[in-house]
C-alpha cells in the first residue's frame, strides 16, 4: 500500500504530530476521568497504568514512520478514533478513496 503521492507523503507527516497531539489530549482527560471517579485509590492507580500500557501501543501516541507504513498508519488512527475521514479532506483524492474504501469494510 505504498502507492500514495510523495505530496500525500510529506502533508501526512506535517499533520501526524497534531493529530497525535490531540488523541493524547483526549486520552488525558479520560485519566482524569478515571482518577477523578468513585473508589479506592489502589483501583484507580492499578486501572490507569492498565489503560496506559494498553493506550501506549496505539498510533495515535506513538507508531514508526515510514512511507511503506503511511497507510497502515491511517487506518490505524481512524479505528483508533484518533482522526476522522473529515482529516484526510486535504489529501488526494486516490489517499482518500483507498482508506474510505478500506474503513467501511473494517
Amino acid at each position: 500500500m505504498n502507492r500514495f503521492s510523495e505530496k500525500d507523503w510529506k502533508l501526512f507527516r506535517s499533520k501526524i504530530v497534531g493529530w497525535q497531539e490531540a488523541y493524547m489530549d483526549k486520552l488525558n482527560k479520560e485519566y482524569i476521568e478515571i482518577l477523578s471517579g468513585e473508589g479506592n485509590p489502589s483501583d484507580k492507580f492499578w486501572k490507569l497504568e492498565k489503560r496506559i500500557k494498553e493506550d501506549k501501543r496505539d498510533c495515535g501516541v506513538q507508531c514508526e514512520m515510514s512511507r511503506s507504513n503511511q497507510f497502515h498508519i491511517i487506518m490505524s488512527l481512524l479505528n483508533e478514533g484518533a482522526i476522522t475521514l473529515e482529516d484526510l479532506d486535504d489529501f488526494s483524492d486516490d489517499l482518500k478513496e483507498t482508506i474510505k474504501f478500506f474503513s467501511e469494510r473494517i
